[in-house]
Protein backbone atom coordinates (compact mmCIF):
# COMPACT_ATOMS: atom_id res chain seq x y z
CA UNK A 1 0.00 0.00 0.00
CA UNK A 2 1.40 3.39 -1.02
CA UNK A 3 0.68 6.72 0.65
CA UNK A 4 -0.21 9.66 -1.59
CA UNK A 5 -1.06 13.32 -1.42
CA UNK A 6 -3.71 14.48 -3.87
CA UNK A 7 -4.00 18.19 -4.67
CA UNK A 8 -7.24 19.33 -6.29
CA UNK A 9 -7.12 22.23 -8.71
CA UNK A 10 -9.62 25.08 -8.33
CA UNK A 11 -11.76 23.71 -5.50
CA UNK A 12 -13.81 26.10 -3.37
CA UNK A 13 -12.96 28.99 -5.69
CA UNK A 14 -14.65 30.16 -8.86
CA UNK A 15 -17.98 28.50 -8.10
CA UNK A 16 -16.71 24.95 -7.60
CA UNK A 17 -17.63 24.26 -3.99
CA UNK A 18 -17.09 20.85 -2.49
CA UNK A 19 -17.56 20.06 1.16
CA UNK A 20 -14.68 17.89 2.32
CA UNK A 21 -17.08 15.51 4.12
CA UNK A 22 -18.92 14.96 0.82
CA UNK A 23 -15.63 14.36 -0.98
CA UNK A 24 -14.62 11.75 1.60
CA UNK A 25 -17.97 10.03 1.17
CA UNK A 26 -17.66 9.98 -2.64
CA UNK A 27 -14.15 8.49 -2.41
CA UNK A 28 -15.37 5.50 -0.34
CA UNK A 29 -16.38 3.66 -3.52
CA UNK A 30 -12.87 4.02 -4.99
CA UNK A 31 -9.77 1.86 -4.39
CA UNK A 32 -8.48 4.13 -1.61
CA UNK A 33 -8.12 3.74 2.14
CA UNK A 34 -7.21 6.02 5.02
CA UNK A 35 -8.67 9.03 3.21
CA UNK A 36 -8.13 12.30 5.08
CA UNK A 37 -8.95 15.78 3.86
CA UNK A 38 -6.86 18.73 5.00
CA UNK A 39 -8.08 22.29 5.15
CA UNK A 40 -10.89 23.26 2.80
CA UNK A 41 -8.71 23.92 -0.21
CA UNK A 42 -8.60 20.48 -1.79
CA UNK A 43 -5.80 18.58 -0.12
CA UNK A 44 -6.28 14.86 0.43
CA UNK A 45 -4.01 12.13 1.74
CA UNK A 46 -4.81 8.49 1.17
CA UNK A 47 -3.39 5.03 0.65
CA UNK A 48 -3.82 2.88 -2.44
CA UNK A 49 -2.38 -0.10 -4.24
CA UNK A 50 -2.64 1.88 -7.49
CA UNK A 51 0.34 3.67 -9.02
CA UNK A 52 0.19 7.51 -9.08
CA UNK A 53 -1.38 7.61 -12.57
CA UNK A 54 -4.09 5.21 -11.42
CA UNK A 55 -4.83 7.31 -8.33
CA UNK A 56 -5.07 10.39 -10.56
CA UNK A 57 -7.47 8.70 -13.00
CA UNK A 58 -9.72 7.28 -10.25
CA UNK A 59 -9.76 10.51 -8.27
CA UNK A 60 -10.58 12.71 -11.28
CA UNK A 61 -13.31 10.28 -12.38
CA UNK A 62 -14.80 10.41 -8.89
CA UNK A 63 -14.84 14.22 -8.88
CA UNK A 64 -16.42 14.38 -12.32
CA UNK A 65 -19.09 11.81 -11.47
CA UNK A 66 -19.91 12.98 -7.95
CA UNK A 67 -19.60 16.74 -8.36
CA UNK A 68 -20.16 17.31 -12.07
CA UNK A 69 -17.19 19.41 -13.06
CA UNK A 70 -14.10 19.01 -15.22
CA UNK A 71 -11.71 18.08 -12.44
CA UNK A 72 -7.93 17.89 -12.37
CA UNK A 73 -5.62 16.75 -9.61
CA UNK A 74 -1.91 16.41 -9.04
CA UNK A 75 -0.85 13.23 -7.22
CA UNK A 76 2.45 12.90 -5.39
CA UNK A 77 3.87 10.03 -3.40
CA UNK A 78 4.03 10.96 0.30
CA UNK A 79 7.79 10.55 0.33
CA UNK A 80 8.11 12.92 -2.62
CA UNK A 81 6.09 15.59 -0.80
CA UNK A 82 8.58 15.33 2.08
CA UNK A 83 11.52 15.65 -0.34
CA UNK A 84 10.03 18.72 -2.00
CA UNK A 85 9.37 20.43 1.34
CA UNK A 86 12.93 19.67 2.45
CA UNK A 87 14.37 20.97 -0.84
CA UNK A 88 12.55 24.30 -0.67
CA UNK A 89 15.15 27.03 -0.03
CA UNK A 90 12.62 29.60 1.15
CA UNK A 91 11.16 30.04 4.66
CA UNK A 92 7.73 28.68 5.54
CA UNK A 93 6.92 31.84 7.46
CA UNK A 94 8.28 35.30 6.82
CA UNK A 95 6.84 38.74 7.60
CA UNK A 96 7.46 40.12 4.12
CA UNK A 97 6.97 37.15 1.78
CA UNK A 98 5.01 33.96 1.37
CA UNK A 99 6.50 30.80 -0.09
CA UNK A 100 4.55 28.74 -2.61
CA UNK A 101 5.10 25.46 -4.40
CA UNK A 102 3.62 24.99 -7.84
CA UNK A 103 3.29 21.30 -8.58
CA UNK A 104 2.44 19.65 -11.86
CA UNK A 105 1.21 16.39 -13.29
CA UNK A 106 3.07 17.15 -16.55
CA UNK A 107 6.78 18.03 -16.18
CA UNK A 108 6.91 19.55 -19.68
CA UNK A 109 4.21 22.06 -18.77
CA UNK A 110 6.07 22.92 -15.56
CA UNK A 111 9.25 23.46 -17.58
CA UNK A 112 7.38 25.84 -19.87
CA UNK A 113 5.94 27.68 -16.87
CA UNK A 114 9.35 27.85 -15.21
CA UNK A 115 10.95 29.35 -18.34
CA UNK A 116 8.17 31.91 -18.66
CA UNK A 117 8.44 32.75 -14.96
CA UNK A 118 12.19 33.30 -15.03
CA UNK A 119 11.66 35.88 -17.80
CA UNK A 120 9.54 38.02 -15.46
CA UNK A 121 11.24 40.86 -13.61
CA UNK A 122 11.64 40.44 -9.88
CA UNK A 123 10.41 36.85 -9.72
CA UNK A 124 12.35 34.45 -7.50
CA UNK A 125 11.81 30.85 -8.68
CA UNK A 126 13.61 27.65 -7.74
CA UNK A 127 13.00 24.38 -9.57
CA UNK A 128 12.74 21.60 -7.00
CA UNK A 129 12.37 18.73 -9.43
CA UNK A 130 10.50 17.70 -12.55
CA UNK A 131 7.14 18.15 -10.86
CA UNK A 132 7.64 21.18 -8.61
CA UNK A 133 9.04 24.64 -8.23
CA UNK A 134 9.09 27.07 -5.32
CA UNK A 135 8.54 30.79 -5.56
CA UNK A 136 8.08 33.85 -3.40
CA UNK A 137 5.30 36.41 -3.36
CA UNK A 138 5.07 39.57 -1.31
CA UNK A 139 2.92 39.25 1.80
CA UNK A 140 -0.53 40.59 1.03
CA UNK A 141 0.12 40.63 -2.71
CA UNK A 142 0.17 37.02 -3.80
CA UNK A 143 -2.68 37.20 -6.31
CA UNK A 144 -1.27 40.38 -7.83
CA UNK A 145 2.26 39.00 -8.14
CA UNK A 146 3.52 38.53 -11.71
CA UNK A 147 4.13 34.81 -11.28
CA UNK A 148 0.71 34.19 -9.73
CA UNK A 149 -0.92 35.91 -12.69
CA UNK A 150 1.18 33.84 -15.11
CA UNK A 151 0.55 30.50 -13.39
CA UNK A 152 -3.21 31.06 -13.20
CA UNK A 153 -3.59 31.24 -16.99
CA UNK A 154 -6.08 28.70 -18.41
CA UNK A 155 -3.34 26.82 -20.31
CA UNK A 156 -1.90 25.60 -16.97
CA UNK A 157 -5.24 24.73 -15.37
CA UNK A 158 -5.34 21.01 -16.20
CA UNK A 159 -1.80 20.22 -15.08
CA UNK A 160 -0.69 22.54 -12.26
CA UNK A 161 -1.78 23.73 -8.86
CA UNK A 162 -0.14 25.88 -6.20
CA UNK A 163 0.05 25.53 -2.44
CA UNK A 164 1.57 27.64 0.30
CA UNK A 165 4.64 25.96 1.84
CA UNK A 166 2.87 25.88 5.23
CA UNK A 167 0.07 23.84 3.61
CA UNK A 168 2.62 21.50 2.01
CA UNK A 169 4.18 20.90 5.43
CA UNK A 170 0.76 19.98 6.86
CA UNK A 171 0.11 17.65 3.90
CA UNK A 172 3.56 16.07 4.31
CA UNK A 173 2.93 15.41 7.99
CA UNK A 174 -0.52 13.92 7.37
CA UNK A 175 0.64 11.79 4.41
CA UNK A 176 3.42 10.20 6.41
CA UNK A 177 0.89 8.60 8.79
CA UNK A 178 -1.72 7.30 6.29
Amino acid sequence: MNSYAVFLRGVNVGGINIKMAELKEALKARPFSGVKTLLASGNVVLASELPPAGVKAEFEACLREAFGYDAWVVVLDAGRVAELVAACPYPADDASTHTYLTIASDPEVLTELHHAGTALDGVDLTRLGPEAMAWLAPAGGTLDSPFSKLSSKPKYKATTTTRNLRTMIKVRDAAMVV
